[in-house]
């Protein structure tokens, strides 16, 4: 009797199992893989300069027109100890300071605007703890701005991760990947008011497509394959006279834009937002993005370790590719026409063990010179 009630126990639970995993491939599993679009490099890779060496898995970064360099340990590395970094006299420091490392809790995205202040997207812990965002006065690292965003912008399961900021510094313009929650959007925070609204909700343009990320270290693939990394839109830049917002879903082959007057338009409809996006051209499958003062976008290839240039027209061309960088993620100008790099190293962190975080290290920040100069810290 009581051996078949356990026999009766252990088929109900593998039926379980079997439907979960059935569950979580339907939603997350698949892809195929994708076309490589890279060409020969512009630059050879020994362009690339080392311009920062962490013991700890790099998130993004910002460059100050005086060149100082800002950066984030990436949350899906766990970090323990300090989240947002600069780098002073070739070592890390805590910024702003070791004390102030208590208001962050998973803190990705930087970039410094005109009026030269640091802005970081923190995304709660996918919308389970407090998604913040917060401005610090370089000159001071002084706090002049704060804004925890609620469950309406911010959804549970949300990550929100990269950021723009115009060039007025009064609107920011946010990408929420949701991952999990598979709701991508943008956020448009006015700075003044301290209103916040999401749009474009799952919208093809912001949407991953059935897409595998192969990564040279690892396809983008766990638990057995049923779990694939399809993320929606990550990159986003903005033009330097204000008039276009650039965005990519990770896991997608087109880039696309809408303009900043229809993101401040808040008489428009989801349908209205829709109709004015419009597509750019064909991108690899890419993580951080920037423009030049040229108009051209600066698009990062996670597949290749590459940096690409596209046209205002859709037109690519690759700059540098090379084998060491393992995960180009995200791009920041900085002064004299340099142009950084972080390596994240996303396939030796996610879902990784700190033992293998620990063996993968070090890991680096580059920077080369692509030939257009840019606006430093974005």
């Amino acid at each position: 009797m009581l051996r078949a009630l356990l026999i009766r126990l252990l088929i109900g639970l593998l039926v379980l199992v079997a439907l979960l995993a059935i569950v979580l491939y339907a939603r997350y599993g698949g892809g195929e893989p994708y076309p490589d679009l890279t060409g020969a490099p512009v630059f050879d890779e020994s362009v690339l300069e080392v311009v920062v060496t962490s013991p700890e898995p790099i998130g993004n970064l910002a460059v100050s027109a005086d060149g100082r360099v800002f950066y984030t340990i990436h949350p899906e590395s766990r970090p323990e100890g300090a989240k947002l970094l600069e780098w002073v006299d070739a070592a890390p420091k805590p910024y702003p300071s070791e004390e102030a490392q208590t208001m962050f809790e998973t803190p990705l995205g930087v970039v410094i605007d005109r009026q030269n202040r640091l802005w970081t997207i923190d995304h709660g812990n996918h919308g389970t703890g407090t998604p913040r965002l917060l401005a610090f006065d370089l000159e001071t690292g002084a706090v002049v701005h704060d804004h925890a965003f609620d469950s309406s912008v911010a959804q549970l399961g949300s990550f929100l991760q990269d950021l723009q900021v115009d060039s007025t510094g009064k609107h920011v313009f946010i990408a929420d990947v949701s991952f999990w929650r598979k709701n991508p959007g943008l956020v448009v925070y006015d700075v003044e008011s301290g209103k916040a609204r999401r749009v474009l909700n799952s919208h093809e343009s912001v949407s991953a497509q059935d897409w595998l990320i192969r990564n040279p270290t690892k396809d983008m693939t766990f638990f057995g394959g049923l779990v694939v990394l399809k993320p929606g839109v990550d990159g986003i830049a903005i033009d330097r006279d204000d008039e276009w917002v650039y965005y990519g879903a990770m896991t997608h082959d087109t880039m696309y834009r809408i303009e900043v007057a229809d993101l401040l338009d808040e008489s428009l409809s989801e349908g209205a937002f829709a109709a004015r996006v419009e597509a750019v051209g064909p991108k690899p499958l890419n993580d951080g993005m920037s423009t030049d003062i040229d108009g051209n976008l600066l698009i990062t290839d996670v597949e290749h370790g590459s940096v690409m240039r596209m046209t205002p027209e859709g037109e690519l061309t690759t700059l540098v590719a090379s084998p060491k960088i393992r995960w180009a993620d995200a791009l920041s100008y900085g002064p004299d026409g340099w142009i950084y790099v972080a390596d994240s190293a996303i396939p030796d962190q996610m879902l990784r063990s700190k033992d293998h975080i620990a063996d993968a290290a070090p890991y680096h920040i580059f920077r080369f010179k692509p030939g257009i100069d840019g606006v430093p810290g974005q």
